[in-house]
């Protein structure tokens, strides 16, 4: 999976308390379909910043928004000569 083709939104299941004490979500092995490898924290951001801005040529993420929201630009150039 490497391919801007393979970018999907995957739910994450959720359980809803009855008596309104909030909603619990659990994201084990079956939810992610890869193997994870270290987890980041984005937190504190000002609605105005910009973050990445860089590539990854080989890399499969997972982006959950705990609180707020935010936008996910993607761009698929094709390998250089150089990479093939």
């Amino acid at each position: 999976m490497n391919s801007i083709k393979d970018v999907k939104i995957i739910d994450i299941p959720k359980i809803i308390d009855p008596k309104g004490r909030g909603k619990l979500s659990v994201v084990e092995k079956e939810i992610i379909p890869f193997d994870i490898k270290r987890v980041y924290y984005l937190y504190d951001v000002p609605s105005d910043a910009y973050r990445g801005g860089h590539a990854h040529k080989n890399l499969i993420q997972f982006m959950i928004p705990l609180s707020g929201s935010f936008e996910v630009c993607l761009l698929y150039t094709s390998p250089s000569p150089r990479d093939r």
